[in-house]
């Protein structure tokens, strides 16, 4: 699209908001892109973008992984653009291309990369033709939202160019089957020792051939319907990967078979889910061109994000803080299981109420599609419930069989940390939202005090 006197226009006032924005001192948002969208609405087909563009979606995964891509390609020399600090709709790619534009709408950077919402797809392919797209996996969202996973996937497939190289889990029969005449490479995460042959999962979206509705036999099922498959009826199957990860938790490191060998990586952390997000950048970047050398250099001194993940270290015991996504059943039964999978005597503190989207808060049926069942172990010697739906966690931590004695319920957060036994144990989980971060680092360091002042130790 060629630039006219109305994208002239937006895209000067559009820049004065966010020079405005940044004299206020307030964080850049998706702001200049609204305002710029608002007065002239193809604004996103006539900015120029940069020479090569990567698109990150996906239920979960998306943020992180757009995290490593832009640290690894920072690292080795790419100046890239990218919506970190707006949003993954078309306003917050809009603000990262206001950014870095002229006053005449050219982009000064060479490679993009931008995380797109999946229910944002239609909006942004339309102007945004990217070189690479990437999608994580695909599972039930949000149930406001994203709660059909044939609906999010329509989307994606609608609104992707057929020129686009797809970079897909092979082991997700729902997103690798997107644009199949596309180009494209697969990941998988090859058989783990905790896999089975049935899914231990209350949701699984793909309980029947998504082609002809036959039934489907597991090789192996790691997660809901995460795994490899293939229908005893016609001959659909997972995809062969083309990039297969192996991962050594003693040894700290993930191998990757390639056709041209095998490559070895530094860990991030001992976490299936985080192995995926690693691999998938793995993909990405190698077909992209980078070395595995340079990779592996780069994740060598890499950690998750802290506003998702941390841990500190009080007289022996760990307190963990892990973003668990409350409203996404799917997320937060993977936090769970990995829970119980961890080494220790551990406590478990539940706080996964939504405070910037309140009135999601009144939606609770997630809760009764998460797997709570998985904090049901012996190693778990007390789970903490608490917000204003803890009434509710309650509940569902009682279905799950959880005896009443393992269980505290606080409505204000801050009370959790007196409700722990502290003394013996090993690990503290204190499992919080996307939008609670400074709840959460309150929680944490009232755990941390709760340990001295006690003089708890493991």
């Amino acid at each position: 699209m060629k630039k006219n006197l109305r994208f002239i226009i937006a895209l000067w006032i559009s820049k004065a908001a966010m020079l405005l924005q940044k004299l206020l001192g307030m964080n850049a948002s998706y702001f200049p892109g609204k305002i710029a969208i608002k007065l002239c609405p193809d604004f996103l087909g006539r900015i120029d973008k940069p020479e090569t563009v990567i698109t990150v979606t996906g239920t979960n995964g998306k943020t992180t992984c757009c995290n490593m891509l832009l640290d690894v390609l920072g690292e080795n020399g790419f100046d890239v653009l990218n919506n970190k600090a707006g949003s993954n709709v078309d306003a917050g790619i809009a603000s990262s291309l206001i950014s870095d534009a002229s006053l005449f709408g050219r982009v000064k950077k060479k490679i993009a990369v931008f995380e797109v919402d999946e229910r944002s797809s239609l909006k942004i392919y339309a102007y945004v033709h990217p070189d690479y797209a990437v999608c994580t996996n695909l599972f039930r969202d949000s149930i406001g939202r994203n709660a059909h996973t044939e609906f999010i996937s329509s989307i994606i497939e609608k609104a992707l160019p057929d020129d686009t190289f797809m970079i897909l889990n092979a082991d997700d029969p729902i997103s690798s089957q997107l644009k199949p005449d596309n180009k494209r490479k697969y990941f998988s995460l090859a058989r783990l020792d905790s896999d089975g042959t049935e899914c231990r999962n209350i949701i699984n979206d793909v309980r029947c051939c998504p082609k002809c509705g036959g039934k489907i036999e597991y090789e192996f099922v790691r997660y809901h319907h995460i795994g490899k498959m293939h229908c005893t009826e016609c001959d659909f199957k997972s995809p062969e990967p083309d990039f297969c990860a192996v991962p050594d938790w003693d040894k700290g490191t993930f191998t990757v078979q390639t056709a041209d060998g095998v490559e070895e990586y530094p860990l991030m952390s001992a976490s299936k889910f985080n192995t995926y997000n690693q691999i998938t950048v793995v993909a990405l970047l190698r077909t992209f061109g980078l070395s595995a050398e340079a990779i592996a250099a780069s994740f060598a001194h890499m950690s998750i994000v802290k506003s998702r993940y941390t841990k500190l270290e009080k007289n022996g015991i760990e307190v963990i803080t892990n973003m668990t996504k409350g409203q996404n059943p799917v997320a937060c039964s993977i936090v769970f299981d990995y829970i119980r999978e961890e080494e220790g005597t551990k406590e478990v503190v539940v706080m996964l109420d939504d405070k910037t989207y309140r009135e999601t808060t009144e939606i609770v049926t997630w809760v009764f599609d998460a797997d709570f069942e998985f904090l049901n172990d012996e190693s778990i010697s007390r789970v903490v419930a608490c917000g204003v739906r803890v009434h509710d966690y309650h509940l569902r931590l009682l279905l799950a069989g959880i005896p009443e004695e393992k269980l505290r319920c606080v409505e204000n957060e801050q009370d959790a940390p007196s409700q722990l036994i502290l003394d013996g144990t090993d690990k503290v989980f204190i499992l919080h939202d996307l939008t609670t971060p400074d709840e959460t680092k309150r929680v944490r360091d009232g755990v941390l005090a709760e340990i001295e002042k006690r003089g708890a130790s493991k």
